[in-house]
């Protein structure tokens, strides 16, 4: 069966099974990834994920999945922090949605027991579908730290980068995503932060993405920007394709991107994981028609939701994948038609 023009994915989360959460087991962790992946190749999504459980970690359920999971375990970094290591944080702009840092950097920093190619196999076993594999930006895991070691940023960042390249090079998904969440609202670090990401990426084996969005914390967006900020940086990037938010922001930045450099596809976010109503196959399409339209169909190639799912109810999760398989197998039928 030939593939789509357009292919379905999701960002990468999925909501955690309260099963798991009420009896963490290294079992129950392994059923639910099954579940998770039936459950999206159930959905017909072309690539799927493993919802990001595999950085559920079954002795401490509270590690945050998106930070805590890649830095605590690096060498040079400690979880361990005082009163004034949180005043320092709090003083760091751009972070006032974090009220203590992730950790503290006290020394150079290297893979220490980060495994993420056992988490990349143990998956990858469970599902002959094709899947991608997610990892934090370096920059945005950097943000969240609290430096004592390297002075700056940017000499943190690659640092980070560096760990994160030679965990990927491991790893043979089809699909291998970045996903950034704190650029989108300092573009002003955008001249630089294709550097380390560009790091990341040229590790992978698979083909190169990168997820950008405005946050997804409590169901709420957590930075404001414009797509427009960050057009320098996303020509610049080492890059198969864009995973990007449009649903819950409207799609009038979508011309900005008739300048994005070729050989760059677009995924667009046509799914909104920040409400619980459930679009229909008609207003799928319709989104994607009108990117289309305007970027063209050699540009559209990916449809996917805004974010990741982990704040939505299952239920909803579900039907948001159904019907966004369904509405774009109606765009291509009226697009062939």
């Amino acid at each position: 069966m030939p593939e789509p023009s357009i292919k379905t994915t999701v960002v990468g989360s999925y909501p955690l099974p309260a099963w798991l959460a009420a009896y963490p087991s290294v079992p129950n962790l392994r059923d639910a990834i099954l579940v998770v992946l039936k459950t999206q190749e159930l959905a017909g999504l072309d690539v799927i994920s493993d919802g990001e459980l595999t950085r559920f970690d079954v002795n401490h359920p509270e590690t945050n999945g998106m930070i805590e999971y890649f830095v605590q375990p690096m060498s040079g970094i400690s979880s361990q922090m005082g009163r004034k290591d949180v005043d320092d944080f709090r003083a760091q702009q751009g972070m006032g949605f974090r009220t203590q840092p992730a950790a503290v950097v006290e020394g150079p920093i290297g893979e220490g027991e980060l495994d993420l190619p056992s988490s990349w196999q143990m998956v990858k076993e469970l599902t002959a579908s094709p899947l991608k594999f997610t990892v934090t930006a370096p920059y945005m895991l950097a943000k969240t730290l609290l430096d004592r070691q390297y002075g700056d940023l940017p000499s943190l960042t690659m640092a980070i980068a560096e760990v994160l390249r030679r965990q990927v090079e491991a790893i043979d998904a089809p699909v291998l995503q970045v996903d950034e969440a704190n650029l989108t609202g300092n573009p002003e670090d955008a001249t630089w932060v294709h550097e380390p990401i560009n790091h990341v990426l040229d590790g992978a084996r698979g083909e190169r993405a990168l997820h950008l969005c405005f946050g997804n914390y409590g169901g709420q967006s957590i930075q404001s920007g414009f797509w427009a900020n960050l057009l320098g940086f996303l020509n610049n990037l080492h890059v198969d394709h864009l995973v990007l938010e449009f649903a819950r922001r409207g799609y009038d930045e979508l011309e900005v991107f008739t300048d994005l450099r070729e050989g760059i596809a677009l995924g667009i976010g046509v799914v909104d994981i920040k409400d619980n109503e459930v679009e229909s196959p008609d207003v799928i399409a319709g989104r994607i028609q009108h990117a289309v339209d305007l970027l063209g169909e050699e540009r559209v190639k990916w449809v996917h939701p805004d974010c990741g799912f982990w704040m939505l109810p299952r239920s909803v999760a579900d039907r948001k994948m159904q019907t966004l398989v369904v509405g774009r197998d109606l765009f291509l039928g009226q697009a062939a038609g």
